[in-house]
């Protein structure tokens, strides 16, 4: 079965830095592109970064740039998102997402909360 498990999430101060990790099970991993997803209450849900399957390409919206890293091992079938100068508008539930045209697949995890507060 399919699986795109995500952790790291929890309560950081404003400022701080969080690393998220999706680890991903049952589908050939290194064909998909990756990305983290987020969903805050009264807000629309926001792709925060994307990455191509071997990790040569990323992609970041406007609001996280520059405080944000997407990243992945392929090995592991793990996928990241180092998270630093945390704000209160990053507070969410974060997602991860695969995709592949390839497979004619796409998943997502559950989701995982980041809380920013001070």
């Amino acid at each position: 079965q399919v699986h795109l498990v995500e952790s790291g999430g929890g309560l950081v101060q404003p400022g701080g830095s969080l690393t998220l990790s999706c680890v991903a099970s049952g589908f050939n991993f290194s064909r998909y592109a990756l990305g983290w997803e987020r969903q805050a209450p009264g807000k629309e849900r926001e792709l925060v970064a994307g990455i191509t399957t071997t990790g040569d390409s990323t992609a970041y919206s406007p609001s996280v740039k520059v405080r944000v890293t997407i990243s992945r091992d392929n090995a592991k079938s793990t996928m990241y998102l180092q998270m630093n100068s945390l704000q209160l508008e990053d507070t969410a539930v974060y997602l991860c997402n695969a995709v592949s045209q390839s497979e004619n697949g796409q998943y997502w995890g559950q989701g995982i909360q980041v809380y920013v507060s001070s």
